[in-house]
């Protein structure tokens, strides 16, 4: 790539990442270019559509996230805690960007932003293997469906904000049922036991 069209290229990325922090992911692509002294064209030859923009965004961001997977692996966490609090910084991460949920779970977006899908598979997947291996969450469970999941989640949350605390009552009920069926089903008895 030429240097103005790097340069270019870094003004649009830099600028959209601030549109989608203070106007959610649904910012008008003109304002984006417009900020970052280029024209429209110029934005659409480098992303042809918004999907391909906040790939490049969220690429960028979610060097964090996959810096913190590799701690969580290294300080011994416990295999299940670790999976969890991750899920939770990829949550903390998407309620930073009003709309990244939405944009995410409608239609094939998810699909359309290949290399957010890569990196955040790759450092969950990782986690996920070992707290499987430690026997702490079902074999069955895939890092894609946890990510999908934790958007939905995010995206209920999003969608009813009248509702404080509803991110974490959910995912406590989506924790439950990754446990292994025998540990899920012992808690359960636990707690008629409590109740009887």
């Amino acid at each position: 790539m030429r240097a103005d069209a790097q340069r270019n290229y870094d003004r649009l990325v830099e600028e959209a990442q601030q549109a989608f922090i203070v106007h959610g992911t649904s910012a008008a692509l003109e304002d984006i270019a417009r900020h970052a002294g280029v024209g429209i064209g110029t934005l659409y030859r480098h992303f042809p559509d918004r999907y391909s923009l906040l790939n490049a965004v969220f690429e960028r961001e979610l060097d964090d996230l996959v810096q913190r997977s590799v701690e969580l692996l290294a300080a011994g966490t416990d295999p299940a805690t670790a999976v969890i609090d991750w899920l939770r910084m990829v949550a903390v991460h998407s309620t930073s960007y009003r709309g990244l949920a939405a944009a995410i779970m409608e239609g094939d977006g998810y699909q359309r932003m290949q290399s957010c899908k890569s990196k955040l598979r790759s450092a969950g997947g990782t986690l996920l293997w070992r707290a499987q291996e430690a026997g702490a969450i079902r074999s069955d469970v895939q890092i894609g469906d946890l990510l999908k999941l934790t958007y939905a989640l995010v995206l209920a949350a999003e969608k009813n904000p009248e509702e404080p605390g509803l991110f974490d009552r959910l995912m406590s009920l989506a924790v439950d049922g990754m446990r292994p069926r025998a540990a899920a089903t012992a808690g359960v008895s636990a707690g008629r036991t409590a109740a009887d």
